[in-house]
């Protein structure tokens, strides 16, 4: 037994979450991220965790790290160079792409840059077809010129993505043992790995993102263990990935592409634990940093899953959590457009500068600045006293950019920031509740990420919310959810066949090849026979749909397959509200998922003793009410039980919840903050 540390990695603060595993004792703290290298941030983080609070290196069991450095090499652009060999005839897949316009009428809105250059995209002649046989051999000689090619040309990583190779890698191998050899020191990137399944372009697109992440993501990873080493840190590294498992750094290596969404995933993952301990199945996470907003849906207990998404609108095919993001967080840029309307993000002052009243150079006003003007947010310092805050100079850039060109009250002009941004995070949470069919009332709100809190309670009334649950120190609450991740690994296979007696047998020998492939991938990253499962989902469609449903598998059965199609359409009447009566059902993919159960302590919930109000002040609750005289009080001070009537302001070291006047809470037995939210 020994202390887990968890950290995530995002666009203001590098967050760490503590567990020691003998006595349950939870330790939470936050220092500014480093955009330049954010495994420097880990280091002063981990550097903090040993000297400050006395923790032995040789005692820290378990890292878990969450991390946007995937993610940021695309928006960047500044992944390696990249090559592409591909079936011949079929070289500008990536830049077709498919025919469809993600804004319709908005013809201003264009296609990104392949990230490959047509001169370094190279056919060569092989075929497999879709059966999976041999139409057209490898020509080798042709991958060796190309692997010639891209070395004088200073190509870095290859992606290799021929035509049906899910059905049959031979080709695929081949290729990359040529590669290998006229390059040694490139990055090889497989289809047939990265993505086994059908569609080629979300397959060729996937591969070459992985391609295009994988030698920086390498590096910082080495960059990462060597920080932690030269602590004394020997303990394993472990990252969550987007479906909200956990896996080695070696196989972030092999596919990076993997970790698009991370540390959103972490506190999804988080939510869903905690919301079960707590007595709420059915769950809408709200999760608010500096510079984005991230909503998820969590139904009955179990969070909801896709199989694919844009990055920086590029298309990425891989399971994941079905997480909506926008760009609206605490550093968000308020402004006023050319046509004179108040505008709030997708612009953040991020880290660097941040907010004008951090004072670190920000000039634009903020909607951390705006808080801080209606009295929500500490006007002295945040962060317990370690971040000082001016909040004159707040107050004067949103009289000067915002209230006096729109002839407004400062107070009007920042709660108008305010209520533009609720809006826009009010359009997220409809995204993935109500125009999925389900019914928001019959769901709590869980706050979290730094500023989630703060406009969790105005949000939930907007949205007809009932219930906001606000864990223990919300604004490290992803790092937390890190602690309670599985390792975990999705394998995927393409089957298309009608689902009837003659195919449900090669089905079955499909699933259970998978489930053996899952588990051998689970004693690889060293997870203890006991702690293994392996979780099964076809996905079908109706003959002439293209789009699938995915249908979870208790068990394979041999005899199984009318159970199979009538599960299929109670689920296809579930997403689409209809039924095919009389049409077949079409089996696309088969998928498994590798757990491997990682123990959980209890987290041990002790308020601290001492009077609960830490002062009063005036903070201002829109037009109906104005400025009210209101109780500010330490969360850690409040007990189980407890019941406050709004208004209140509730602080803590990592975030900030405000309880309006028609409002109430009560803390839980585990210190969970449960707001009753007023119509």
């Amino acid at each position: 037994m020994g202390i887990r540390i968890a950290f995530d990695v995002g666009g203001t603060f590098t967050d760490f979450t503590t567990l020691d595993e003998d006595s349950g004792e939870v330790g939470y703290f936050k220092v500014p991220s480093t955009p330049h290298d954010p495994s420097v941030a880990i280091e002063t983080g981990l550097k903090a965790l040993v000297a400050e609070r006395a923790v032995s290196p040789g005692r820290i069991a378990h890292l878990g790290h969450g991390t946007t450095v995937a993610t940021n090499l695309v928006i960047e652009r500044k992944g390696a160079p990249v090559g592409l060999i591909t079936t011949r005839g079929f070289r500008d897949v990536l830049e077709i792409g498919r025919q469809t316009r993600p804004h319709l009428y908005d013809y201003t809105r264009g296609r990104p840059v392949p990230l490959v250059p047509r001169e370094l995209r190279v056919e060569v002649d092989e075929r497999v077809l879709a059966d999976g046989s041999v139409r057209v051999p490898l020509d080798e000689a042709q991958v060796e010129a190309a692997a010639r090619a891209f070395a004088a040309a200073g190509v870095v990583a290859v992606a290799i993505c021929f035509i049906h190779a899910y059905r049959r890698p031979d080709h695929e191998r081949r290729a990359r043992e040529i590669v290998g050899r006229a390059m040694p020191d490139a990055y090889v990137s497989l289809s047939s790995d990265v993505l086994p399944e059908f569609r080629e372009f979300e397959r060729m697109s996937t591969t070459v993102l992985n391609a295009y992440m994988g030698p920086r993501m390498g590096r910082y990873l080495q960059g990462l263990l060597d920080r932690v080493r030269g602590l004394g840190i020997g303990a394993e590294v472990d990252t969550v990935h987007s479906n909200g498992g956990l896996m080695s750094v070696q196989t972030v290596r092999e596919v990076p592409v993997r970790t698009c969404v991370s540390g959103p995933a972490a506190g999804v993952i988080g939510s869903a634990e905690v919301g079960r301990i707590a007595g709420f199945g059915n769950l809408v996470t709200f999760d608010v940093g500096g510079t984005s907003t991230d909503v998820s849906v969590i139904v009955e207990g179990r969070a909801l899953f896709a199989s694919d998404r844009l990055v920086a609108d590029y298309p990425v095919k891989t399971p994941m959590l079905d997480i909506h993001v926008i760009g609206a967080g605490g550093g968000s840029i308020a402004a006023i457009d050319d046509a004179g309307a108040l505008k709030v993000g997708p612009r953040s002052a991020g880290a660097d500068p941040g907010p004008v009243a951090y004072g670190r150079g920000g000039t634009r006003p903020t909607l951390t600045d705006a808080n801080i003007v209606l009295g929500r947010l500490d006007p002295v310092a945040l962060l317990e006293g370690r971040l000082p805050v001016d909040a004159a100079a707040a107050r004067a850039v949103i009289e000067r950019e915002i209230a006096a060109p729109l002839g407004l009250s400062v107070e009007a002009a920042a709660s108008g920031v305010i209520r533009i941004a609720n809006a826009n995070m009010s359009r997220a949470i409809r995204s993935v509740s109500t125009e999925k069919g389900y019914d928001v009332r019959d769901f709590a709100l869980m706050a979290f990420g730094g500023a989630g809190p703060l406009h969790a309670t105005e949000l939930a009334r907007d949205c007809g919310i009932r219930t906001v649950l606000v864990p223990l120190e919300p604004g490290t609450f992803c790092a937390r959810g890190i602690l309670l991740s599985d390792i975990t690994m999705d394998f995927v296979r393409s089957e298309l066949s009608v689902a009837g007696p003659a195919a449900w047998p090669r089905v079955c020998e499909t699933l259970d090849a998978m489930r053996a492939q899952a588990d051998d991938w689970l004693a690889r990253e060293g997870v203890p026979a006991g702690r293994r499962s392996v979780r099964l989902v076809i996905e079908a469609r109706y003959d002439g749909q293209n789009y699938e449903v995915a249908v979870p598998l208790e068990r394979v059965d041999p005899d199984g397959v009318d159970a199979f199609v009538a599960a299929f359409r109670a689920r296809h009447r579930q997403e689409y509200g209809y039924d095919v009566v009389g049409r077949d059902t079409e089996i696309v993919n088969c998928r498994a998922q590798a757990i491997g159960r990682i123990p959980k302590t209890a987290q041990r919930f002790e308020p601290r003793p001492g009077d609960p109000q830490r002062t009063r002040r005036k903070v201002y609750f829109g037009d109906a009410h104005g400025w009210l005289d209101t109780p500010v009080l330490r969360r850690e001070r409040l007990p189980a039980g407890t019941r406050v009537d709004g208004p209140a302001i509730v602080e803590e070291m990592s975030s900030t919840t405000v309880v309006h006047p028609d409002q109430w809470l009560s803390v839980d037995a585990s210190g969970n903050l449960v707001v009753a939210v007023g119509a």
